[in-house]
This record gives C-alpha cells, structure tokens and sequence, in this order.
C-alpha cells in the first residue's frame, strides 16, 4: 500500500486511479457481449438519433437501444432488421417501448442477427420507414 501512495501523491489521485481501472475493466467486460452496435437515424422526417447495440444475452440476442435513444414519435412503431436500407417484414420483434431511453428487445430464435445489418424503426400504420441505425 506504502508504494500505491508514493506512486499517486493523494488519497484522491489514488481513489481516482482505482475508480478509473474499475470503470475500464467494466467497460471492457460489459463490450464483450456486444456483436455490432450502430447510431440511428430518422427518416421520412422523423428525428431519432441515439445507439443501439445487438448483444449477446443468456437468453439469446438481444437489440438494446441505449439511454440516449431519443425518437419524436409516430403512431405504431415498430422494431425489425433489415439490409442495406430496405426493411424486412419477417424480422419485425415488437412495438416500440418507449420514445425515449434505455430499452431491450429480445430477437426471436428464429432470427438469425447476423444475416443483416441494420436495425429499423417502422411504422407498421403506414407502412414507412421511421429510423434506420446501420450496424458495425
């Protein structure tokens, strides 16, 4: 402990030091289960912006939009996947929980996430696309 305080010259830069090596370590851990993530974006109008992960759970994939997800709202939005800008029907997971903040939606086991690249937000209603996040 002696060389843990002549290496930081305070009790604050030691606690700093400790608080900054568990954040990275969690930071790192909590990655592992990330396959891609992507940044939304609105469509035909619409602002929605914020991140979204696809993670993998115990429970299986997961699509988790993170607290800065903000969306300004439309009658029967959808979650779903899709390719290269076009929406796919068939991968359509649940309504939408919320215009704003953290929220998860598990995938169907019968979706395969790594057959597309990005996450849709989709107004069933409509039948127009609200947000598109492309997927890295």
């Amino acid at each position: 402990m002696k060389t843990l305080f002549t290496r930081f010259k305070t009790p604050i830069a030691l606690a700093l030091a400790l608080f900054a090596s568990l954040f990275f370590f969690s930071a790192s851990y909590a990655d592992d289960s990330v396959i891609s993530s992507g940044q939304f974006t609105g469509m035909n109008d619409h602002i929605v912006s914020g991140t979204v992960n696809i993670e993998k759970t115990d429970a299986g994939y997961e699509i988790v939009m993170a607290d800065n997800f903000l969306f300004d709202g439309a009658p029967d939005p959808k979650v779903a996947f899709g390719n290269d800008g076009e929406y796919d029907p068939a991968t359509q997971i649940e309504p939408l929980k919320a215009d704003s903040g953290a929220q998860r939606y598990l995938v169907p086991a019968s979706i395969d996430v790594t057959q597309f690249n990005e996450v849709h937000i989709w107004c069933e209603k409509f039948s127009v696309g609200l947000a598109i996040a492309p997927l890295n």
